[in-house]
């Protein structure tokens, strides 16, 4: 069995931590990395202790929800709180940061970055990135990996495509359901 790559491992934590976020508009993951080592993790979500929009509704004051401290921030707060330096380090995040996170991800000395999903990507934070010498590098998680039973399911679904065509299902209806396995098996 192949190992997954280091830039899959990271950016898969990236997720897992994105499913503890307390925010309803957008769920966000954020891990550091030096030397090939996770150092701190964040999600967006509110202070410890506060409200959370889960289970009071976003506070959004001109189009952003106010509650929520950043995956990215959260992450590097993590650092400053333990005394964990972060100069040189890498971080992945799922979403690409907004200028905010941007001048505080440059601020902390992280040298690259590496995001999932485009989201709201602002010129801005491109240009302090280029300014700065932060490398960014869009690394989308290959969930099927993941899946340890992917290769079986795919040669499953195979199978049921193939058997229902020598059954005599129409070519159109085989058509859809392969586009529709496709579409299963490649979203993300």
């Amino acid at each position: 069995m192949e190992r997954i790559s280091w830039d899959q491992y990271f950016m898969a934590q990236s997720h897992l931590l994105a499913l503890r976020s307390t925010c309803t508009r957008l769920m966000v993951g954020a891990t550091i990395v030096r030397d090939k080592r996770i150092i701190a993790g964040g999600y967006n979500g509110s202070i410890s202790g506060g409200a959370h929009c889960i289970d009071d509704g976003c506070y959004v004051v001109e189009g952003h929800c106010i509650r929520t401290i950043h995956a990215e921030v959260n992450a590097l707060l993590q650092c400053a709180k333990f005394g964990v330096p972060t100069e040189n380090a890498e971080m992945y995040v799922t979403h690409f940061p907004c200028v905010h996170c941007t001048k505080a991800i440059i601020q902390s000395g992280i040298k690259k970055v590496y995001y999932a999903s485009d989201y709201k990507n602002h010129p801005y934070s491109e240009e302090l990135f280029n300014e700065a010498g932060v490398e960014v590098i869009q690394v989308e998680l290959e969930e099927m990996i993941l899946d340890r039973n992917n290769q079986e399911k795919l040669q499953f679904t195979a199978e049921l495509l193939d058997k229902l065509g020598k059954a005599g299902h129409e070519k159109e209806e085989l058509r859809k359901l392969h586009d529709r396995a496709n579409q299963l098996y490649t979203s993300s």
